[in-house]
């Protein structure tokens, strides 16, 4: 099992980043629990790294070494905000913890506040165990609903110690039952072929529970996340025989089975989603298949390709 210093020594280079301009950021939709669609406004923030080394995580690669000046965070939100459309939900994803004092300093909670006034919602990332009386602190700021993605990936009790995460399903259960008690909404990232769960059975079947223990515990939303090598570490694992990267089918099949649920919305991410998929010839409409999913968060037919992956065993 790698630890902080085996996965630091696979590192590739980080990417070169400015602290006062976000690395990222793009308008889109979301719906929402009533089956509203929402206009969400992404920032992706540059900051400092978290200090959790997870396994299969490659975010580390923009975000900063030291700790995030006082006053980027605002400065990063306003030139972001000034570029895209206007949106009733936003979410601050920084690559780790929002709750990190080294990565988002609680001096500019205030300014960062201001600049969400009249915001319905504002989504922010969060280790489990830093799940603490700042979340409330910026909770109490803000005109909106506050809602906190947290990284459960697995529940399979051989695979979840293995990633480094330094979490237990207990801190995780914790974690939301202190924010939904303070009326802090939750949602739960869950990985698709964690390393280590080699079967693709297994794989759909441990997404599944995994999102049906988020449910249980008190989410409201999960977001299916293919796990994805090019970090070192999980390239090492892949090359070793103990990592296998997700197909199409099978994060179509956990999506439909997690959906089956009807406990809460689900998602998937179709971030680079066509490292998954073998076919040319179905692709885009498998593709538009998911994202119509995402949208409605009703089960679409499947789509039935003419010649590929039925040569391919796909479906």
């Amino acid at each position: 099992m790698p630890d902080d210093h085996d996965i630091l020594e696979l590192r590739p280079a980080k990417k070169n980043l400015d602290p006062f301009k976000p690395y990222h950021y793009l308008h889109e939709e979301e719906v929402d629990a009533i089956g509203t669609i929402k206009t969400v406004n992404t920032l992706f923030l540059t900051n400092k790294e978290c200090p959790f080394k997870c396994t299969m995580c490659d975010l580390w690669k923009h975000t900063l070494d030291s700790p995030t000046p006082q006053g980027a965070i605002p400065q990063q939100i306003n030139y972001a905000l000034d570029l895209l459309p206007k949106a009733s939900v936003v979410k601050l994803y920084n690559n780790g913890n929002f709750f990190d004092t080294g990565a988002i300093p609680p001096a500019d909670y205030p300014a960062i506040a201001k600049q969400l006034q009249g915001i319905e919602r504002v989504v922010v990332e969060n280790h489990p165990k830093l799940c603490n009386d700042r979340c409330l602190e910026f909770a109490e700021l803000l005109d909106g609903k506050l809602e906190i993605a947290l990284g459960l990936e697995t529940i399979h009790p051989e695979v979840l110690p293995k990633l480094n995460k330094q979490i237990t399903t207990d801190n995780f259960r914790k974690a939301v039952s202190f924010l939904i008690s303070n009326d802090i909404a939750t949602r739960a990232f869950i990985l698709l072929n964690p390393p280590y769960l080699t079967d693709d059975k297994e794989n759909i079947e441990w997404t599944v529970r995994s999102i049906a223990f988020a449910f249980e515990a008190g989410v409201q939303t999960c977001s299916i996340i293919p796990t994805r090598a090019g970090n070192g570490i999980m390239d090492k694992l892949k090359e070793n025989g103990k990592f296998v990267p997700p197909t199409l089918p099978a994060l179509e099949s956990a999506f439909e089975e997690s959906m089956k649920m009807e406990k809460g919305r689900v998602f998937v991410d179709l971030w680079d989603l066509e490292h998954f998929s073998t076919c040319e010839v179905c692709f885009t409409k498998r593709k538009a298949r998911l994202e119509k999913m995402n949208m409605t968060q009703k089960i679409q037919p499947r789509v039935n390709c003419p010649v590929s992956c039925k040569q391919n065993g796909m479906i």
